[in-house]
C-alpha cells in the first residue's frame, strides 16, 4: 500500500512515498526549497535574479539592483514590469484591423483573416502597427552609482569578491561584493501585494558619499523582443517630480498617452533631485552606513505614503512562506538517481519563477515580466503551459485569477467568430490586456487555444465540485464549445467532421490551405466538446444533440506503417524534414490528453520512439519536453519520460537562476518552466485511470524513492 489521504488540521494532503504515511513523513519543505537557494559568484548576463508578486517583477545584477543594464542588455536584461504598464506609439495613419482583413476560402465559405502583408504598403504598415502595439513598458531601472576614491563612477570589473543568494523561501536577494577593498551588501526584495520594490545597503561607502541610488526612465523601444529601452530619445518622453520631501518623492512619466507615476520612500538623511533629463539621484546625506528605500511603481498616486523596506521585507517573507506551505510538493532528497537533485532544482525555480511572474490577472507573456518577446503581448495557446499546473499542485486560485480577463475579452473573441462565419466565441491567439487580435500569418489560423478555457473551467470544477463553479464559468465554457462545434465541418462524401483547412496546427510548420485534421486538434476537439456536453449534465439540462453529432463522427487521427501522422493531409510527415522540426505536437493528443476512443496505442507507442529518436530536437521549445515526458508516462515508459525530461538539448537548458533558456534571441521561456511543472505532478500523481504509484518514475524505489503531498491528478 502506498497511496495514502493524510490529515493536516481540516484540509486533505495526498503524500506518496515507498513506506508509508505519518505525521512526522510530512516533506520538510523550507529545507527542501532552500537547497536550491541561487548562488552567483560574477556578473554574468545569463544570471540575473527576480523579485515578484506575479503582477509586477524586477529583476537585478550582482549589485543587488540594476546597476550595470547595459552589460545584461542581450542577456537576461533587467526589467521592471508590470500587468498595468503598457503603452502604445501615436497612431497618426489611423490604422484600423479591417485593414489586414484577407479573404480565405474553406470549402464553399469563405472567412476574413487579420494577418500580415508583404504588400501594398499601407496594409503591410497597418499589421506591423497593430501588432506592436499597445507593447509593454520598461517602468524604470533603480540602480545603484557606485563610485571610487578618485569620483569616478565604476563600471562592472570594478565590482569585485560577488557572492549573492536568492533565498527562494522567502524572496530576498542579498548581495555582497567589494570595491576597491569596501565591502557592499544589498538585500532586495518585493512587496507581496504592492508593485513596490525594497532595498537595503549596507557599506562605508555611504559615509563618503560614495553610494547614491539612481532612477532612469527609457522611451520604450516598441521591438519585437528586448529589454523595451530606448535611451536615444529623451526627448519624446517627460519626466518630473511632483513632490520631494524629506523622506518622499513622486515622480511623475508622460510617454505620449500613457502616464504613471513613482512613488520613493526611504529612511534616514536624503535627497531625491533630477541629475539628468530622464534621470532622478536618491542621495543618502548621513553619517550612517546603512541606508533603506522603497520604490512604487503605480498608475497614479493618490497621496498615500507608501511601506518602508522592513515592511515590504516581511510581506515577501510572508507571503512566499505562504506560497510554499501551500498546495503541492515533491521530495528527491531519498532518490540515488544522479539526475533527481537536478529533476528537483528544476522544479523548485521554477515554481518561484512562475509565481514570481505569472500569478497576475492576465495571462502572461512567454518571457513573463522580465523582458519583452512578442511586444510583450501574451500567447493565449501558452496559456495551457504557463497555468495548469497550478491546478495539479494545489494552487487553483493563482489560475483562476488569470480567467477572469477572458470575460472581459470575450465580446472581441465573438467579433472574431462572427466575422468569420462561426458561432460563439474564437479566442485570440496574440494579444494584450484590450484582447485585441494581433495580425498575424500564423496566429490567426492556430485553433489549438480554443479549448483551453474549457479545460481551465473543468480543473476549477475538478477542485470545486461547486455548482457555483458551472454557473460561473459555464456561459463561456457553452460559447466556446459553440465556435468548435460550428468550426468542425461536414465532410459529405466520406460521412464525417473534418478539422481545416483554414487551419494551422500546433506544430506550426504547415501551409493553412491545406492541413487537414492535425491529431492533437482532433482529441483537443473531441474532449472539449464532450467537456462541455457533461457541463451543460451537470447543470441539468439536455444534452446538445449538435455537439454530439460531432463528437460521434469526428475524424479519427490518421496515420500508416504504425504511426500516426502530423495531420491527415501529410502523409509525408517522416519522410520530409520539414515535418520533423518544431512542436512534436502528435504527442500532445496522449500527453496533454487522454487521447481519442480510437486511440491505438501500439500505434502510439511507435510514434513516441520513432519521434524520440528521429525529431530535430535543436528546433524544438521549452514545452515539447514536458509534453514528450507526459506521453511517456501514459503510455506506462517511465525511463523515457526521465530521458524526455531532461534531453541534454540547447532548448531544454535550465541556467542557474532556473530560466528555461531557447536562444540568443529568447533567453528565457517561461512555458517550459510551466511545464516541466506540470510533467512532474503527473509523474507522482498521475492521470485519470492511472492506478501505479508514482507512474512517471522508474519503478526503482532506491534509485527514486520520490516523496510527494498535496498534488492531483491531471485528466
Amino acid at each position: 500500500m502506498s497511496l495514502f489521504y493524510c490529515l493536516k488540521s481540516s484540509v486533505p494532503a495526498l503524500l506518496l512515498i515507498a513506506t508509508g504515511c505519518t505525521r512526522s513523513e510530512k516533506i520538510d519543505r523550507k529545507a527542501l526549497v532552500q537547497r536550491h537557494n541561487v548562488v552567483v559568484t560574477a556578473i554574468d548576463s545569463l544570471s540575473s535574479l527576480t523579485v515578484g508578486n506575479g503582477s509586477f517583477a524586477f529583476t537585478v545584477d550582482a549589485t543587488g539592483l540594476q546597476t550595470f543594464p547595459e552589460r545584461y542588455e542581450k542577456g537576461i536584461s533587467l526589467g521592471t514590469q508590470s500587468e498595468w504598464g503598457w503603452h502604445s506609439f501615436p497612431d497618426t495613419a489611423g490604422y484600423t484591423l479591417e485593414e489586414t482583413f484577407k479573404t480565405f476560402s474553406s470549402g464553399e465559405d469563405q472567412a476574413a483573416y487579420a494577418v500580415q502583408w508583404k504588400e501594398p504598403a499601407h496594409k503591410r504598415s497597418a499589421a506591423n502597427y497593430l501588432r506592436q502595439n499597445p507593447h509593454r513598458l520598461h517602468l524604470g531601472t533603480v540602480g545603484l552609482k557606485l563610485m571610487k576614491a578618485d569620483g569616478r563612477q565604476a563600471r562592472p570589473d570594478d565590482i569585485e569578491n560577488i557572492s549573492q543568494t536568492l533565498d527562494c523561501w522567502s524572496g530576498v536577494i542579498t548581495s555582497r561584493y567589494t570595491l576597491q577593498n569596501k565591502a557592499v551588501e544589498v538585500k532586495t526584495c518585493c512587496h507581496h501585494n504592492l508593485d513596490i520594490v525594497g532595498a537595503s545597503i549596507g557599506s562605508d561607502l555611504l559615509k563618503q558619499g560614495k553610494i547614491w541610488v539612481v532612477i532612469r526612465f527609457p522611451y520604450p523601444t516598441g521591438n519585437h523582443t528586448d529589454s523595451g529601452c530606448d535611451w536615444s530619445q529623451p526627448e519624446r518622453h517627460k519626466t518630473r517630480i511632483l513632490r520631494a520631501d524629506s523622506d518622499i518623492a513622486v515622480i511623475h512619466r508622460t510617454l505620449d498617452s500613457t502616464e504613471y507615476d513613482v512613488v520613493v520612500q526611504w529612511s534616514g538623511p536624503a535627497k531625491l533631485i533630477m541629475t539628468e533629463l530622464h534621470e532622478a539621484a536618491l542621495i543618502p546625506e548621513g553619517e550612517s552606513g546603512q541606508f533603506s528605500f522603497t520604490c512604487q511603481f503605480i498608475p497614479e498616486y493618490s497621496g498615500h505614503t507608501i511601506p518602508g523596506f522592513q515592511e515590504t521585507l516581511k510581506s515577501s517573507e510572508k507571503g512566499w512562506q505562504a506560497f510554499w506551505n501551500s498546495g503541492g510538493a515533491v521530495d528527491f532528497s531519498a532518490c540515488a538517481d544522479e539526475r533527481a537533485h537536478e529533476l528537483e532544482r528544476r522544479m523548485i525555480l521554477s515554481q518561484y519563477l512562475i509565481r514570481a511572474q505569472c500569478a497576475g490577472n492576465y495571462p502572461p507573456q512567454e518571457t513573463g515580466l522580465t523582458f519583452n518577446s512578442w511586444f510583450g503581448k501574451f500567447h493565449l495557446e501558452m496559456h495551457w503551459w504557463h497555468m495548469v499546473h497550478y491546478a495539479l499542485w494545489g494552487r487553483i486560485e493563482l489560475l483562476e485569477k488569470s480567467l477572469e480577463w477572458y470575460a472581459a475579452v470575450a465580446p472581441k473573441a465573438r467579433e472574431i467568430a462572427t466575422r468569420q462565419g462561426y458561432d460563439g466565441l474564437r479566442w485570440q491567439k496574440m494579444t494584450g490586456p484590450s484582447g485585441d487580435e494581433s495580425p498575424s500569418s500564423v496566429g490567426a489560423f492556430l485553433i489549438w487555444q480554443q479549448p483551453h478555457y474549457i479545460y481551465f473551467a473543468e480543473l476549477c470544477y475538478r477542485h470545486y465540485h461547486s455548482e457555483d463553479i458551472l454557473k460561473k464559468y459555464a456561459p463561456l465554457v457553452f460559447e466556446t464549445a459553440e465556435f468548435m462545434a460550428s468550426y468542425a465541418r461536414w465532410d459529405q462524401k466520406n460521412n464525417r467532421y473534418v478539422l481545416g483547412p483554414v487551419l494551422i496546427p500546433a506544430q506550426e510548420c504547415f501551409d493553412p490551405m491545406t492541413t487537414v485534421n492535425p491529431p492533437l486538434e482532433l482529441a483537443y476537439w473531441s474532449w472539449g466538446l464532450s467537456t462541455a456536453q457533461q457541463w451543460r449534465i451537470r447543470m441539468g439540462m439536455p444534452a446538445e444533440p449538435r455537439w454530439q453529432k460531432i463528437i460521434d463522427n469526428l475524424s479519427r487521427p490518421a496515420g500508416s506503417d504504425s504511426l500516426y501522422w502530423a495531420a491527415e493531409s501529410a502523409p509525408d510527415s517522416y519522410t520530409n524534414p520539414v515535418y520533423t522540426t518544431d512542436h512534436p505536437a502528435v504527442l500532445g493528443m496522449f500527453g496533454m490528453l487522454p487521447g481519442v476512443a480510437s486511440l491505438d496505442t501500439v500505434m502510439m507507442k511507435n510514434t513516441f520512439h520513432y519521434i524520440m529518436k528521429n525529431w530535430q530536437w535543436d528546433e524544438t521549445w521549452g514545452w515539447d519536453f514536458p509534453l514528450a515526458a507526459m506521453c511517456a508516462i501514459r503510455l506506462g515508459l517511465p525511463e523515457d519520460a526521465m530521458d524526455a525530461l531532461l534531453m541534454d538539448v540547447r532548448t531544454n537548458k535550465y541556467l542557474v537562476n532556473g530560466h528555461n533558456y531557447q536562444d540568443q534571441r529568447l533567453r528565457i521561456y517561461l512555458p517550459g518552466n510551466g511545464g516541466l511543472l506540470t510533467a512532474v505532478a503527473m509523474m507522482c500523481a498521475g492521470y485519470d485511470g492511472s492506478t501505479r504509484a508514482n507512474p512517471g518514475f522508474p519503478a526503482d524505489h532506491k534509485n527514486w524513492n520520490v516523496r510527494w503531498e498535496g498534488l492531483e491528478k491531471i485528466p
